[in-house]
């Protein structure tokens, strides 16, 4: 993994995070549904993150790190869900549950310098 982009690297050190995770459900809980959805959240992340890495135009990149800010909701909503269903001990949940705040605020960053005002 690249380390010039240090968003990029940590979503990618998340992504491994979630994908370890989903390897433990599925194996050790026989959980299925909502881990996969799990899996699909988290690792989108970055893939979008590395797509905003490649736009085209500046809106292309904010439209990129906005699905990107948006899956890192997602996948805080399907981490307390696996947490509270007790599929997850509490003390991995919340270790994501920060990272993933950690991402998001940074994206969250990146999108108020980054979004091409109305009319100008």
């Amino acid at each position: 993994m690249n380390n010039e982009n240090p968003l990029l690297k940590k979503s990618y050190d998340f992504a491994l995070q979630i994908v370890k995770l989903y390897q433990l459900i599925t194996k050790n809980k026989n959980e299925y549904v909502l881990s996969k959805q799990l899996l699909r959240s988290g690792t989108s992340i970055g893939a979008n993150i590395a797509e905003a890495n490649g736009a085209i135009s500046k809106a292309d990149f904010s439209a990129k790190i906005s699905i990107a800010y948006k899956e890192s909701l997602e996948t805080k909503y399907w981490l307390n869900l696996l947490m509270d269903s007790e599929y997850i001990e509490v003390t991995t949940a919340k270790k994501l549950i920060n990272n993933a705040d950690e991402l998001s605020k940074i994206m969250f960053s990146i999108l108020k310098s980054t979004r091409i005002k109305k009319g100008a």
